[in-house]
Parts: C-alpha cells; sequence; structure tokens
C-alpha cells in the first residue's frame, strides 16, 4: 500500500494549516513526521485519516482518490498521546472492540486479541480494568486496539510523550519491531529529534504547516537541508551566526576565523550562515581547534552532561560538554570551534556544505 498527499493545503477561518503538502508514505517503512508544536502534524494526520478534508488537493491510497471517503469507511487505526481505552471494558474486550464491530466470528476474534496482547507484552493482563493497569500498559491496550484490525494505515500522534523516560525507551526500542512484517503504512508523529533518531525509517519535517525536508531519517540529521531544519531536527539547535567566505577562508568578523576544511573547499566566496552543533563546541582547549570568547547565561547540569547557554556576538549559542562543570551567569567563556564539523548555509538559507561524518 501507499499513501499520497497531493498538493495538500488546509485552513480554517483564514488560518493556514498546511499548505502545498506533497508526500508520499510506502508500505513496510516507518514513516516519522517531527515538528515542533503547532507544526502541522495533527492536522496532516487527521487529513490521512479522514477526519478532515483538504481545501485543496488529494489524498490517495493505492491509486484511488479517498479524499472525502470519512474515516469509517477507511482501514485505519490511530493512537494519541491520552490513553484512550473504555474505562468499563476489559483489556480483553478493549482490543476486541473494533473487531466486534467489523462483525468477525469469535474465534478469529479471540486468536487476534491474544496474539495482539502478546505482541504487546499485555496477555497476562487481559481480565483487569484499565484503571487497574500503569499508564505504559494502558498506552499499550491502546496500541493492542488499533493494530488488531490490521488496518491499512496506522498513524500513532505522540503516543508516548505522557509516558515517563523509561517507558519511552523501551516502547520505542519495540515500535519499530512490532511493524516490521505488518503490510501497512506506520505514521508516527513527534516533536522530539531524538525519538525521529532512535525510530529511524524516513522523517518529514514539517514547520509552520509547510513541509521543509523529507527522507532517511539518519541523512535529514546530518544533512539539514536549510537553517530552518537545523532548528527543528536537533535539541539543542544547532548554533547558527552570520559570516564569509574569501581568499581561502571563513570568517566572522571579529570573531574567528580559519583555513577553510576541506568539504568546503568548492564553495565559492560570500555570505553565508555558518553551523556548529552543541556538541561539537568544547569548554576544554583541544589541538587545531578555534577559540572564541562567550558570555554565560545559564548552565544546565543534566546527568552526565552539562548545557551552557552562551552570548556569542549577539547570538544565543549552547555547549554540550560531558561531564559536569560549574559555570555561572554572567562568565566570561572561552570556548573551542571544530571547523571540520562546520555547516555552511548560502544566502538563501540552503545547505551548501556540511561536514563528511557526523554524530546520530
Amino acid at each position: 500500500m501507499s499513501l499520497v498527499l497531493e498538493g495538500v493545503s488546509r485552513s480554517v477561518g483564514g488560518e493556514m494549516f498546511l499548505e502545498d503538502i506533497n508526500l508520499t508514505f510506502e508500505r513496510g517503512e516507518f514513516n516519522v513526521l517531527l515538528g515542533l508544536t503547532e507544526a502541522g502534524k495533527t492536522t496532516m494526520m487527521r487529513l490521512m485519516a479522514g477526519l478532515e478534508h483538504p481545501n485543496k488537493g488529494r489524498v490517495i491510497e493505492d491509486g484511488a482518490d479517498v479524499t472525502r471517503v470519512p474515516v469509517r469507511k477507511r482501514s485505519v487505526g490511530m493512537v494519541y498521546q491520552q490513553f484512550i481505552n473504555y474505562p468499563s471494558l476489559s483489556v480483553y474486550d478493549n482490543i476486541a472492540s473494533p473487531l466486534k464491530l467489523a462483525g468477525l466470528e469469535q474465534s478469529e476474534i479471540d486468536r487476534r486479541v491474544r496474539t495482539e496482547a502478546e505482541r504487546l507484552g499485555i496477555d497476562h493482563l487481559i481480565d483487569r480494568l484499565p484503571s487497574e493497569l500503569s499508564g505504559g500498559q494502558q498506552q499499550r491496550c491502546a496500541m493492542a486496539r488499533a493494530l488488531v484490525r490490521d488496518a491499512k494505515l496506522v498513524l500513532l500522534d505522540e503516543p508516548l510523550v505522557n509516558l515517563d523516560y523509561k517507558l519511552r525507551e523501551g516502547l520505542r526500542t519495540e515500535l519499530r519491531t512490532l511493524f516490521k512484517d505488518r503490510d501497512t503504512v506506520v505514521v508516527y508523529a513527534t516533536t522530539e529529534p531524538e525519538e525521529a533518531l532512535v525510530l529511524g525509517g524516513k522523517t518529514a519535517v514539517l514547520h509552520e504547516g509547510r513541509l521543509v525536508q523529507h527522507g532517511v531519517t539518519a541523512e535529514c540529521y546530518r544533512r539539514p537541508a536549510t537553517t530552518t531544519v537545523t532548528q527543528v531536527f536537533a535539541d539543542p539547535p544547532m548554533n547558527l551566526i552570520q559570516g564569509q567566505i574569501s581568499d581561502g577562508q571563513f570568517q566572522v568578523e571579529g570573531l574567528f576565523k580559519g583555513a577553510l576544511p576541506a568539504h568546503m573547499q568548492d564553495l565559492a566566496p560570500g555570505h553565508y550562515t555558518f553551523g556548529i552543533r552543541p556538541h561539537h563546541l568544547y569548554v576544554q582547549a583541544q589541538d587545531h581547534l578555534i577559540a572564541l570568547q562567550g558570555d554565560v547565561e545559564v548552565a544546565e547540569i543534566a546527568g552526565s552532561v552539562t548545557y551552557v547557554h552562551l552570548e556569542v556576538a549577539g547570538h544565543e549559542w549552547v555547549v554540550e560538554e560531558r561531564g559536569v562543570h560549574q559555570v555561572h551567569p554572567g562568565e566570561r567563556l572561552e570556548i573551542h570551534l571544530d571547523p571540520t564539523r562546520l555547516y555552511a548555509f548560502d544566502g538563501a538559507d540552503y545547505l551548501a556544505a556540511a561536514p563528511d561524518t557526523e554524530r546520530g
């Protein structure tokens, strides 16, 4: 199965939620929708499901136009942020409910329910009510109900956001396996870049209702198409600053300069936006790195990592440094930049050069 969004736009009362979206989702792929809050992810999912209709464009399923086909006539399974289960029904009956509505025989219902419950690790809980389950177990029940139909399209709208860290970690690693052998299109919406990278597959990056990049997830991260993608597909976002290339050097006036690294050798002289990821800046000096100064705004210690927020030439930058580092607001701090890790974006903010290798 394939699902195609063809020139899809959606607006309500003059407010644009999606604009001219062209996307193809193939079965057997794990597809991620990544974007900040209100980027248009949920609206897109509702259009794909048939819960809403576009003002322009078409939704094509296996070559058939299903733009105006309502959700009740579509083969769709949906999982939401909230743990949506029927409180008065057991786990078994929650999972079985769409199969009963479809009129399947009891023997087939029983087979599917028990198979799905086992896949999701809740087969020992099928006689309990949702109120007797933990948050993670409730979400597994909701997922089982969405998957038990063997729907052609499965939509997961930030399904792990209300779970604690350890539960999210466990379910993320299981999700790819759950869908590995299913003949279905899977679309998973998230605001978290790290989650997109863990899930892999392909990622569509949305920003303010527009599609800004689509491709293999790791490649979208390593080669962000625009400066907008660098801010959406990274947490913390990539540090950006205006500069120029001339006479075989890159430079930011009054701040730093250096010989062009190998991956920038073919760039024409002119003005560029340079980008460096927070984990490619260092507090400790190292050979071949460029030193620059910044004023500390705040330092966040997160386990074994310290995020130092700085003002660098009027720009807010973040340094991600391993270990615990004690710095204080207002302190002048020297940081060190690895030029082999620099990105360059042209005057239209499109990627002009990227490092040859990248973490993640």
